[in-house]
């Protein structure tokens, strides 16, 4: 019996072409499908998360660009792999063809861009950029190719040469850049605006409330369509003096990801989702299609609550000891308990009760983390926002919150919080770490570039002192400002980590599956395991049964011994 084609996890690129459209996912799949009658005729697989898919002009084939550090080149429709394309240090992020189809543009978290034949030969590699690189683009005439990076510069390079010709600074990290026949640029940026650059000059139109993920458009139509983590997908008209012209805007579901979207040759809007297949916005009726949209299985947040296991992931449904619950209607991406109240939020920007599904707090932003922790007895929850907030409430007695301030921390998304003493240690995906005092709230402390790469993950494991983990694959120990630095034994971004009870072993997991055990005392690395291919997402510690609990986005979740 043939298996069902679908997503099993977030849909993160998408491409449409003719009668196809395909879907790279986070569950290593690249998808073909039948635009006629949504149906997924084949399939192709990388060895890890699929970032972003894109076709030929001619249509005969595909390239997708993976987190396995790859980009491969796909024959259309049959799926069969033609070419890999190597040599990228880190994830990369999109690939895209040339007009002439003869030559492949990659852009990297190695904070490079190549242009490779499409037999797979590195022709050119540019460097400049210091941060990663998110897109990328061809000229319409095959001359340049145009990178944006989170270091917020959009970069034109000599297409035959490598030879960086223009620089354009716009001080915040920009996600998708596009290119139109006369060569002037849109980008959308973190700030929700959309940026028109015309040679040297640069206009800037405020499109939404929270950072543009992803921008599409019809040159020959005059659109573009911009989705942003407001919530929100908008159409834009591109009038003859490169200003917009808003023509409509909808709030987008629950499943769909604002990171994807394609503008297909019948006019639909086709955008990736938190699920199995992509969704359908009709332009004309105004109108969403999530037909057959099913939540992924993924686990993002573990938490042992009263000798229960808690989990929860992209299909938003809480599972007690694997036994679904409540349903949250939006992917998750923490737990935290406190007292009688388990809290739970992610996507929509929604803290929730876990145990309810009731809504607690509304926030612009996706959320990303969370903690708690005790002040003179109050209990207290501090949460880590997409847009770099960290918002802070006190628990009630009645299992409702009470905002009490939020702390603008960073520029970007806050990717772990821990407490020790009176200390709130953040994490930033800049590499920025800070420090602040929970009884007034204030900045302790600092540090720019704490990890060489994005920094994923922290927790607390002495008086005043923390754990960090990031890209880098490094565990660095903090007291104070110092830290001590440790070569993780991964060989993927390390995601995760956690602590035993007597503060003794720290567990580390990574996107690749693996975890490893560090001996706080011996300052050493004891014993590293793989029991999957997929990432693991979190680390929760059993005290009962002592062992650590690992989730992961296969939807599994494994245990290990801390000796």
């Amino acid at each position: 019996m043939q298996t069902m084609i679908q997503h099993k996890g977030p849909i993160a690129g998408l491409a449409s072409k003719g009668n196809w459209i395909a879907t790279a996912g986070y569950d290593n799949q690249v998808i073909l499908w039948d635009i006629q009658n949504r149906t997924a005729i084949a399939k192709g697989s990388h060895d890890h998360l699929v970032n972003d898919c894109r076709f030929s002009n001619n249509g005969k084939w595909l390239i997708s660009a993976s987190s396995d550090y790859s980009a491969r080149l796909w024959s259309i429709p049959s799926m069969r792999l033609q070419t890999v394309l190597p040599g990228h240090g880190d994830d990369v992020d999109m690939a895209v063809f040339s007009p002439d189809d003869l030559k492949i543009a990659t852009c990297s978290l190695d904070r490079l861009v190549r242009i490779f034949s499409v037999d797979g030969r590195c022709l050119l590699t540019m460097a400049g950029h210091t941060g990663n690189v998110l897109s990328v683009s061809w000229s319409k005439d095959g001359q340049f190719v145009i990178s944006s990076s989170v270091d917020g510069t959009i970069r034109r390079w000599d297409a035959n040469t490598g030879e960086l010709v223009q620089t354009t600074n716009l001080d915040v990290r920009t996600d998708s850049v596009e290119v139109d026949l006369n060569g002037t640029l849109f980008a959308g940026d973190d700030l929700g605006r959309i940026s028109v650059i015309n040679g040297k000059d640069v206009k800037f139109f405020q499109a939404h409330h929270a950072g543009i993920k992803k921008l599409v458009v019809d040159f020959l139509a005059k659109k573009i369509v911009s989705l942003s983590y407001d919530r929100s997908m908008a159409i834009w008209h591109i009038n003859e003096d490169l200003s917009l012209r808003e023509l409509s805007r909808t709030t987008y579901p629950d499943s769909v990801w604002a990171r994807a979207a394609c503008i297909m040759d019948n006019g639909k809007i086709a955008t990736g989702t938190f699920g199995s297949t992509y969704a359908l916005y009709d332009l004309q009726s105004q109108t969403w299609d999530t037909k057959g949209v099913a939540g992924g299985k993924a686990i993002n947040a573990v938490q042992m609550v009263d000798g229960q296991v808690y989990s929860v992931g992209d299909s938003g449904i809480v599972h007690i000891n694997g036994e679904a619950t409540h349903e949250m209607g939006s992917l998750c991406n923490f737990l935290i308990s406190n007292g009688k109240l388990l809290i739970t939020g992610g996507q929509l920007g929604r803290l929730f009760n876990a145990r309810t599904g009731e809504v607690l707090y509304s926030h612009h932003s996706p959320l990303n983390c969370g903690i708690s922790f005790d002040i003179g007895g109050s209990n207290h929850i501090a949460i880590g926002s997409y847009t770099g907030e960290i918002i802070i409430f006190r628990i009630l007695q009645n299992n409702q919150i009470q905002f009490v301030h939020t702390i603008e921390a960073f520029v970007n998304a806050v990717k772990g919080l821990s407490f020790s003493d009176g200390l709130l240690f953040s994490v930033c995906a800049s590499t920025q770490i800070s420090w602040y005092s929970v009884y007034d709230w204030k900045l302790i402390n600092t540090k720019e570039n704490a990890h060489e790469k994005i920094t994923n993950a922290c927790c607390a494991i002495g008086k005043n002192k923390f754990a960090s983990v990031g890209r880098d694959l490094k565990l660095r120990i903090w007291e104070g400002t110092e830290s001590s630095t440790y070569v993780t034994p991964h060989k993927n971004s390390v995601k995760c980590i956690g602590i035993n009870s007597d503060r003794t072993v720290i567990l580390t997991g990574s996107y690749g599956g693996t975890l490893s055990l560090f001996d706080l005392n011996k300052k050493a690395w004891i014993k590293t395991a793989r029991p999957t291919s997929s990432g693991i997402s979190s680390i929760a510690w059993d005290h009962l049964k002592e062992y650590f609990i690992a989730g992961s986005y296969d939807g599994e979740m494994y245990r290990l011994a801390a000796n």
